[in-house]
């Protein structure tokens, strides 16, 4: 019967050897991508007076490729997370909001976005680098899945969850989803919408996911059809935090 280090040792063998397995597959198809990009360009060099029919074709090749392209590079980006040294440390989760949302803001200089973002969040243990990515994903997610609301509205709250837990969620009132969707939305280049309504690869949440893991927390979502959705974080509270929270 194996013993319990014995079941981590395997456990941390298989992940490293998915982590390396992901990263050489996304780098050793980056080649032949190369050559359909580079003979296409080539090609409507060459034959600049093609017919239009040869130039859809061409132009629908060179699009495919592009997202190909995106793809292989956000697998990389995903694999490389488990490489990532973790920096665990008491973390403003309401300061790393406020600096997201200003970076969210910044893609979207037309749309009107009303942010309400609790001040008083208590702190948390986590890596404020990996936790940030966490923040701008699921606040670029409300803001864009609230397209054609004006204003948008982005909400972030907290609440004490299980002992020695903070659990903030964020909500919007967008598109929102049926709720047996949700479990799709954390598969790899899992989307509920196609790209030329709403743009993304579908890395996003899987992404979300597995810096919760390792940042020892979790991720849930839940939506309702045409009236937005509601993302869950839930991660340990920092030491300094416990006495004005869980001991209080």
């Amino acid at each position: 019967m194996n013993t319990l280090p014995e079941l981590q040792r395997q456990l941390d063998d298989a992940r490293a050897e998915l982590q390396e397995f992901t990263y050489t597959v996304s780098h050793d198809l980056r080649a032949p991508l190369r050559h359909i990009t580079g003979y296409a360009q080539i090609l409507a060099e060459d034959w600049p007076d093609m017919p239009a029919e040869a130039a859809s074709h061409l132009g629908v090749i060179t699009q495919s490729a592009q997202v190909l392209a995106s793809q292989l590079e956000g697998l990389t980006q995903l694999s490389r997370l488990g490489l990532q040294p973790l920096n665990l440390q008491a973390v403003d989760v309401a300061a790393l909001a406020q600096d997201a949302a200003q970076e969210v803001a910044a893609r979207y200089p037309q749309q009107v976005v009303q942010w309400q973002l609790a001040a008083d969040v208590p702190l948390v243990l986590a890596d404020s680098a990996l936790l940030r990515q966490v923040l701008v994903q699921v606040l670029d997610n409300a803001v864009k899945f609230s397209r054609g609301c004006d204003p948008v509205v982005v909400e972030l709250s907290w609440q004490q969850a299980a002992p020695q837990h903070c659990q903030l969620s964020i909500c919007d009132h967008g598109v929102g989803f049926a709720p047996e969707q949700a479990k799709a939305l954390f598969k790899v280049f899992g989307k509920l919408h196609p790209a030329r309504e709403f743009a993304g690869l579908g890395l996003g949440l899987v992404t979300c996911r597995k810096i919760m893991q390792r940042l020892g927390g979790t991720v849930a979502i839940e939506g309702v059809p045409a009236n937005g959705c509601s993302v869950t974080l839930v991660l340990p509270w920092a030491a300094a935090a416990l006495p004005q929270t869980c001991c209080a």
